[in-house]
């Protein structure tokens, strides 16, 4: 059935046992494919039977769908002629993980990030009613989504609009650690009311057509319906807030979906179908570990072990350290926005729950909790990834920097992540934190570093952000580990040539570059920067005012990060006659592909460094 689907028409051709029989097959070519690549797995093993009904009853591209956080997408992607291309999925140069809309004109609208579909979706809906276009619009988002304050303000926005808009609410119960809040409450009644009438468009229209009391009596019945709604179900959210709701419906039953989409398509105004699936659906393994396998390396089928073994890295250390902390000091807390394992803090959960916080997906809320915390005299920790840090920036600015309060914010993942492109790309911390007055922005070389600042972060009473990267740390090893003082550079080698300053992973790299150019009797001066800030401007001028040339590395944008920290130094200082050149990425969306193929690509690996360094006139007067 497989090689018979080349696009979204061929779906509409098939039977429901045909489509039953594709929905086998497409899961055991995704499982195929990601068990060789690693992706995101659960996620698109759940929504099989739903992508097909979708592409069956709605003709896209005239029809838009957009999908929420949009890793789920695999299924829509083979449909939509991308069936071999999914062999290469995020990949250097193949089809990305996420919806991209330079991909296939299918994908309405680019996604990486949660909770943003609805608001997306109703601006495509007005945008259609402006133009007095008659296409259908939807948005799919999942139960754990539904959490994110954007979400609740479109569905606030979107229930009084009376634009006719779809909302399949994806409920199984999942985000990516298991769903938490009220959100979550209020969905367990809505699985747990199976009883709950369905709206009969047909019935409707019938009566609506019975001269002089045909309308009124589908008033009144409408009246007795809400009624009985309310008795069965305590609190409609949904229909209060403007939605016509339907369901909750069999997410894995093809015939029950498509009916339910045709029902929806009839309907006037914003509707919310509630569809409940199962997260790992058809693969035993991901069925119960879930969360293992919301995004997996390369595994084996039969045993879901993965193939690559898995070492320290910096979230684990982080998550280690911080109980050490926590044993020691009852102030602190943890706080993680649905990502306890993914930063490290399952340990810390087990450890200390009642001073363990998962407020779900809302990482503003998130900031604004551990400001009120702070300002009470505890001391919150915040473990966020860098891309989603991004989603609180006012509340880093409004609430905790303006304040001065004592938040201690761990930015994982930074700098570049890899196959997950441009939405989880976290090369752009450095730059926007750098703005903000009060912080102080720290970045460790290594784990014993990481474990030294969070120590230091925790007892210095000010707002903190330590960024450190994906995985583990580098083989190169550091003869030294001074004491980590507030504003102070860690000088590593003692050089007359060129300064070599660097921050957090590119630490080591600049130690193995200044070993390389040795050879080529190039003295190098190594200074570990530690702080972007305090910027320890005395330690970097007297290497410059020696050197005269100074070259920066970072794993960030090129744009605020240390190279430009160093050029308005430099400019301050009135200092003349100096050569800089700072190694970063560039002012662009960087797209997916592993980190050493992306480091390469971009000239931020060592050899492309050494070499561009030896090749250019920079090194030539040494």
């Amino acid at each position: 059935m497989l090689e018979k689907i080349n696009s979204a028409k061929d779906i509409k051709k098939l039977s429901i046992e045909e489509q039953k029989k594709l929905a086998e097959e497409i899961r055991k070519y995704i499982l195929e494919v990601v068990s060789e690549n690693g992706g995101h797995l659960a996620s698109n093993l759940g929504v099989v039977e739903l992508t097909i009904a979708l592409h069956t009853v709605f003709d896209l591209p005239t029809d838009k769908v957009v999908w929420d956080v949009g890793h789920q997408t695999y299924v829509h992607k083979i449909i939509t002629g991308r069936r071999e291309e999914l062999k290469n999925i995020r990949k250097l140069n193949g089809i990305a993980g996420f919806p991209k809309t330079n991909e296939s004109e299918t994908d309405c609208f680019n996604t990486g990030h949660s909770s943003t579909s609805i608001s997306a979706a109703l601006g495509m809906a007005r945008a259609r009613d402006i133009k007095k276009e008659n296409n259908h619009v939807l948005a799919v988002i999942g139960d754990g989504a539904l959490t994110g304050g954007m979400a609740l303000e479109a569905l606030n926005d979107a229930g009084c609009s009376k634009a006719k808009l779809t909302v399949i609410l994806n409920d199984n119960e999942m985000s990516i650690s298991k769903n938490i809040g009220g959100i979550n409450r209020l969905l367990s009644k809505l699985r747990t009311r199976r009883a709950y009438t369905k709206s009969n468009v047909s019935g409707k229209k019938i009566i609506s057509k019975i001269p002089v009391i045909g309308k009124p009596i589908v008033k009144i019945v409408q009246r007795m319906k809400r009624s009985i709604k309310q008795l069965v179900i305590p609190k409609m959210f949904f229909e209060d807030i403007g939605f016509r709701y339907l369901g909750p419906v069999d997410g894995h039953n093809i015939a029950e979906l498509e009916r339910m989409l045709k029902i929806s398509k009839e309907l006037d105004g914003p509707v919310l179908l509630h569809i409940l699936t199962k997260k790992g659906k058809g693969y035993k393994i991901a069925e119960e570990n879930p969360d293992k396998f919301h995004a997996t390396g390369p595994f084996d089928i039969e045993t879901g072990k993965s193939k690559k073994a898995k070492g320290d890295d910096y979230s684990k250390i982080f998550g280690n350290k911080l109980v050490k902390l926590a044993k020691n000091n009852d102030k602190i807390v943890a706080i993680t926005a649905s990502m306890k394992d993914g930063t490290g803090l399952g340990r810390f959960q087990k450890e200390f729950p009642d001073r363990f916080f998962d407020i779900g997906i809302a990482e503003q809320h998130a900031l604004g909790l551990a400001a009120g915390m702070a300002k009470d005299g505890v001391i919150p920790v915040v473990p966020i990834y860098s891309s989603f840090y991004q989603r609180a920036y006012d509340q880093v600015i409004h609430d905790i920097a303006l304040q001065n309060l004592p938040v201690v914010m761990c930015v994982d993942r930074a700098g570049i992540v890899g196959a997950d492109g441009e939405t989880h790309q976290g090369q752009f911390d450095m730059s926007f934190f750098r703005l903000v007055p009060n912080l102080t922005i720290m970045a460790p070389k290594n784990f014993k570093e990481l474990e030294d600042m969070l120590e230091f972060a925790v007892a210095l009473n000010k707002p903190v952000v330590i960024r450190y990267p994906r995985g583990g740390e580098g083989k190169e090893k550091f003869e030294q580990e001074e004491k980590i003082e507030l504003g102070k550079a860690e000088i590593l080698k003692q050089g007359n040539d060129i300064t070599l300053l660097a921050i957090g992973k590119t630490v080591e790299r600049a130690q193995v570059i200044s070993k390389m150019l040795e050879e080529k009797n190039i003295d190098t001066e190594v200074i570990n920067a530690r702080f972007l800030k305090p910027l320890d401007k005395e330690t970097i001028k007297t290497s410059i005012e020696k050197t005269r040339r100074i070259i920066t590395i970072e794993d960030g944008t090129i744009i605020n990060g240390l190279g430009t920290s160093v050029k308005e130094l430099i400019v301050d200082e009135n200092l003349e006659n100096i050569d800089v050149k700072s190694y970063a990425y560039p002012d662009k969306f960087i797209q997916h592909g592993t980190v050493d193929e992306l480091e390469k690509l971009y000239g931020q690996d060592v050899q492309s460094i050494v070499r561009d360094i030896v090749n250019s006139n920079y090194a030539l007067n040494v």
